[in-house]
């Protein structure tokens, strides 16, 4: 595998086919309207920057693991730039950044305890804590364990230069849980010098942010260091939060053709307050409340992670590179739940965890040309990762530790095997494909065995090959279109293994969900402005859901017939020829862009909930939108000063399987504004943000199936965020 590879692709031949490729009639209509604007198109390679008046080079590297221009990708993909210094936004949570990306929905629960929830085309809206059927990547290193969660927390935003979100099938052949992908790539040290950069901001609600980034280097050897804090004393009451981050990258070229890059990251959350959910009638009655049981039982979490990894990449030819990683860590969780977990049969309402993870990969590419000069590339892999969780459970004796109640080590490993070829067998025309051969083996030595506690050991083995084949036409230089096909799964995770029917045992006969996805879809890109749609559909069978819940002790089942269909719309422009970018370069004056959803999710076939009751066929799958839209318009009336508005729009969202509960749609308007200047060598970055503008009371998430009926976590009323970052 090679996230984050340096290939340079070999230049695209300029494409004019001939009549004869004009068929394909299934896109013609919106094909043909797109051509005739198409004829200025811009120079390839770049696209317009969201919210910043900045051309930025439209790179990707998730659809085929080697860099090629985000317009060619032969699939739904998004590269979103970040850069510190013209965010006006503190940048702590993706949902900062991934808000304006069409198929994707990532909430910010304002709960530091539960990470946010995070889906793609409805892949993860059933996951109650971390994230679950989307693979996360920092640097091409996983952060997705082995069983399928992830944890969205520990990524380094403020650090950040771009986030890559792959949707579709082609997002298969990263493995288990891949309903998507998003990836997190952080800049490279300079090759010429020192550089450093200095933050720091306050908001609403006891909301601080200050942070430091240094860097520097030559063209063979450079390293950055990076550190910040963030605290904030929640929206919410019993929702206080802080977290420390610090991360290292060291970038070495020993040699022509070879790289070799380090990482370390360290992530340290020692208070997250749980306010828990509430129900449809406490939310509207005071949304700032937590429930009783959260004071009670002090519900929240602390959290250490350390990880360390190395990624080197080989030019072994003019055609051929090897890649290889290699990564390990810990992680140290300590959880207060709401509730005691007294009982016998319980599992206790104190988690302890000490995981210890790691992994390797190697991966071939081969750039090379075909007998007509046109491009080919092949790809293959092997990796493997693993985790291992000491876990305890101990009763909740009002916030203070109490009789053991669990005592386990729990073990998950992933072996994986890839090919994958992109193969332009013609001017106009590629074909990408390739295939995933899957291992997962999930294990239980339970070390508790009382008469009430019987002996939950065992293990289970789960076996997938995932192909896919796609095709793209490039109609013309500013138009591709493209279908893709593909199958994937998705192994149950430890937690939903951990108890069988009645609360007894273990559940390791929980089968894995398998998906069949298709997509097509048109890009265009021209006169400063870029046009996308894609219509999807996938079929799931055997989907993970609740059965019964007993003490504590959560218990799930398989269902089939899950159906997620939907249409994705991106577009951005920009308009008002060019001003002087503060810093460097230009832009428009005037910038937009849109992204909506149409996500139809639903039961095919009914099922019995955890509650006992018959769920109908046709319910819609709780935790999904039908129609999300995100808009942005930014102004530059000077080139020093960028004005903004921010529109979020989402329908009506499920909380339940019986679609009983729901949390209403809302549109909320947030305004930003920024401003850039120098002082000698220092450039500066002074933002301001005004969220929910109109002070609009709001679900902002729920709690899927949540077993005491509390679903719901409302959003923040109005609120505002001031920052001032500088760079040398």
């Amino acid at each position: 595998m090679n996230p984050g590879g340096r290939q340079i692709p070999a230049v695209r031949p300029q494409r004019r086919p001939p009549s004869r490729f004009l068929a394909v009639r299934t896109l013609a209509c919106a094909a043909l309207a797109l051509a005739g604007a198409a004829r200025a198109a811009d120079a390839p390679g770049t696209a317009v920057a969201a919210a910043t008046g900045e051309t930025l080079p439209d790179v990707v590297v998730s659809a085929t693991r080697s860099e090629q221009r985000r317009f060619d990708a032969p699939a739904a993909i998004d590269s979103v730039p970040v850069d510190p210094l013209r965010s006006a936004t503190p940048l702590v949570n993706l949902s900062e950044v991934l808000a304006g990306v069409p198929g994707v929905a990532v909430r910010d629960r304002q709960n530091y305890s539960q990470d946010l929830q995070l889906s793609v085309r409805g892949f993860g809206t059933r996951s109650t804590f971390g994230v679950r059927g989307v693979r996360l990547y920092v640097d091409g290193i996983p952060a997705t364990m082995p069983d399928g969660q992830g944890q969205a927390s520990t990524a380094d935003l403020a650090n950040a230069s771009r986030v890559e979100v792959l949707r579709g099938p082609f997002a298969q052949l990263y493995g288990n849980a891949s309903g998507g992908v998003v990836q997190v790539f952080t800049p490279d040290p300079p090759t010429d010098g020192f550089t450093g950069r200095v933050s720091t901001g306050f908001g609403a609600d006891g909301q601080w942010q200050a942070g430091v980034a240094l860097a520097g280097g030559n063209d063979r050897l450079g390293g950055s260091l990076d550190a910040w804090t963030y605290q904030t004393d929640g929206y919410r009451e019993h929702s206080a939060a802080r977290r420390y981050q610090l991360n290292a990258k060291v970038v070495a070229q020993p040699a022509s053709g070879t790289r070799v890059t380090g990482q370390f990251n360290y992530f340290n959350q020692p208070l997250a307050q749980d306010p828990l959910g509430l129900t449809r009638a406490q939310a509207d009655a005071d949304p700032r409340q937590a429930v009783a049981a959260a004071t009670q039982f002090d519900t929240g979490k602390t959290v250490e992670q350390a990880q360390a990894g190395v990624v080197v990449d080989h030019q072994v030819s003019g055609t051929d590179s090897l890649s290889a990683r290699l990564y390990g860590g810990t992680r140290n969780l300590y959880q207060r739940l709401g509730f005691s977990g007294a009982a016998p049969t319980s599992s206790g309402g104190i988690v302890d965890l000490d995981r210890t993870f790691g992994g390797a990969a190697l991966s071939w590419n081969r750039r090379t040309t075909t007998a007509a000069g046109l491009p080919l590339l092949w790809s293959a892999g092997l990796e493997a990762n693993g985790m291992r969780d000491g876990r305890n459970g101990y009763v909740n004796q009002n916030g203070s530790q109490g009789a053991l109640r669990r005592d386990e080590t729990n073990t998950a490993t992933d072996l994986g095997a890839f090919a994958q070829f992109d193969w332009s067998f013609h001017p106009a025309w590629q074909l990408v494909g390739g295939a995933r051969a899957s291992r997962v083996r999930l294990g239980i030595d339970d070390h508790f065995i009382t008469a009430a506690s019987p002996d939950d050991s065992g293990h289970a083995s789960y076996s997938n090959v995932s192909p896919v084949l796609g095709v793209v036409w490039h109609a013309l230089d500013s138009l591709n279109v493209y279908a893709n096909l593909g199958r994937g799964f998705e192994t149950p995770t430890l937690t939903e293994v951990a108890y069988g029917p009645g609360g007894v045992g273990s559940n390791l006969g929980l089968q894995a969900s398998t998906s069949r996805q298709g997509e097509i879809g048109i890009k265009w890109q021209g006169s400063g402005q870029r046009l996308e749609a894609a219509l999807f559909d996938a079929d799931s069978h055997d989907e993970v859901v609740p059965q019964s819940n007993n003490a504590g002790r959560t218990v799930f089942q398989n269902v089939s017939g899950v159906r997620r269909r939907g249409l994705e719309l991106g577009w951005r422009g920009g308009f008002l020829g060019q001003v002087g970018t503060p810093g460097q370069g230009g832009g428009s004056r005037i910038e937009a862009g849109l992204a909506y959803t149409w996500l139809d999710a639903y039961f095919g076939d009914g099922f019995i909930n955890a509650q006992g009751q018959a769920v109908a066929a046709g319910n819609r799958l709780p935790g999904t939108a039908r129609h999300s839209l995100a808009a942005d318009l930014s102004w530059r009336p000077v080139a020093p000063l960028t004005l903004g508005a921010e529109l979020r729009v989402d329908s009506r969202v499920y909380a339940d399987d019986l679609n009983t509960q729901a949390a209403p749609g809302y549109a909320v308007l947030n305004l930003r504004a920024g401003y850039a200047f120098r002082i000698g060598p220092t450039r500066f970055y002074l933002f301001g943000r005004i969220d929910n503008l109109a002070d609009r009371r709001y679900i902002g998430s729920v709690i899927v199936n949540e077993a005491n009926g509390r679903y719901f976590e409302p959003a923040p009323g109005r609120r505002f965020f001031i920052g001032l970052r500088a760079a040398l």
